[in-house]
């Protein structure tokens, strides 16, 4: 992203990826500002999807130090993963929307 409060410079580059929907902008994520008060912990509309069907089984949740965590069925964390959509929690239907959504994967 460009950071508009000390350089133009990258406004261009950010508004052609914004446009193409590439990099960050190919998916969700907060914005820098937000992530760090914590104000964009709250569900947004695209994050909606709350179902656990066949398909939506990945669930991705906060750490302890706020990091967007992914875990797949099988994972040695995601039995006791528990989701709370209302810190903005969520499940995903395939691992590549959880990392176009700015999450990373389980270690473990």
């Amino acid at each position: 992203m460009a950071y508009r409060q000390f350089s133009t410079d990258y406004i261009g580059q950010e508004r052609y990826a914004r446009t193409a929907h590439k990099g960050i902008w190919a998916g969700t994520f907060a914005q820098p500002a937000e992530w760090r008060s914590g104000s964009d912990r709250k569900p947004r509309p695209d994050q909606a999807k709350d179902t656990t069907s066949d398909q939506c089984r990945i669930k991705g949740n906060f750490s302890s130090t706020g990091e967007r965590i992914y875990h797949v069925p099988g994972g040695q964390f995601y039995e006791r993963t528990q989701i709370n959509p209302a810190n903005g929690e969520r499940y995903f239907c395939t691992e590549d929307d959880a990392r176009a959504a700015g999450w990373r994967p389980s270690r473990r």
